[in-house]
């Protein structure tokens, strides 16, 4: 079978009425009699399925013989849905029908910024089910759990405030696009109810994190921090001295494939 013939492109339909958004998802299925755990991707603020790293990891997949699911949340890439409209309770939800649509028995979770957060949030979701995908692993890349309570409220300008009050959002300089980051009110008040980092988080798996020393938006503090909410796993964190937010670099891929190698191996 051809890599392209092993990766199937469909959408789902999650919500309904007014909530219902078509989500776009890739997935590679396994070449392997007895199949692994599934790679998942999940991605940060603004950012799609077609990514590096996202793309990276599914090579890893294919490579390795291993199923692989990446996704865009609502308001990202192809998926539909207004992008001012999501929020972490929103794009979660989407998270948690790609799994119960291509049912995987094992995941690996790999989670990219804001992707940290909606992995975390996910296991404990998991967690409460009867029948759902066992988590072998995960793995953070720049992790921004609580990104809007712990990064973006406290620093808040009264401008800012009063844009949130008035208009609904503030805008904010992308250094990564031409157009401004979007957060909204809806998006922060969220976020206080899907925090994480306020007691002991359970993953009741390995965790890997990736995190660069140099990065402008999630400072490495804020991994540090986290690894304080995570005593009862086995937590591993790379500090990558002059790494910076995205850990694109060819030498960053290579620590990012070999984190994710070594949660399969060590199966």
């Amino acid at each position: 079978m051809t890599e392209a013939a092993n990766l199937t492109r469909k959408t789902i339909t999650v919500g309904s009425g007014t909530f219902a958004r078509e989500i776009a998802i890739l997935h590679r299925g396994s070449s392997k009699r007895k199949p692994g755990p599934a790679f998942v991707w999940l991605g940060g603020y603004r950012s799609d399925m077609t990514g590096t790293k996202a793309v990276e990891l599914d090579a890893l997949a294919g490579e390795l013989g291993l199923a692989a699911i990446r996704f865009d949340y609502s308001g990202h890439g192809v998926s539909g849905g207004a992008f001012r409209e999501g929020t972490i309770s929103r794009w979660l939800e989407e998270a948690i029908a790609v799994l119960d649509d291509i049912k995987p028995k094992r995941v690996i979770l790999v989670g990219s910024s804001m992707g940290g957060w909606i992995a975390l949030r996910l296991v404990q979701e998991l967690k409460k089910r009867k029948k759902a995908a066992k988590v072998d692993g995960i793995v953070l890349i720049a992790p921004a759990p609580d990104f809007t309570a712990e990064l973006i409220e406290p620093n808040l300008t009264e401008a800012e405030r009063q844009s949130l009050a008035e208009r609904g959002y503030l805008e904010e300089r992308s250094e990564y696009s031409p157009e401004p980051n979007i957060y909204t009110r809806a998006l922060i008040e969220d976020g206080r109810s899907n925090r994480v980092m306020t007691g002991i988080i359970e993953t009741g798996c390995p965790v890997h994190i990736l995190q660069g020393m140099k990065d402008p938006d999630v400072p490495y503090a804020h991994a540090l921090k986290l690894v304080e909410f995570l005593p009862a796993d086995d937590v591993v964190l790379t500090l990558i001295r002059d790494g910076d937010h995205r850990l694109s670099r060819p030498q960053d891929i290579e620590k990012l494939r070999a984190a994710v190698s070594a949660l399969i191996f060590n199966d």
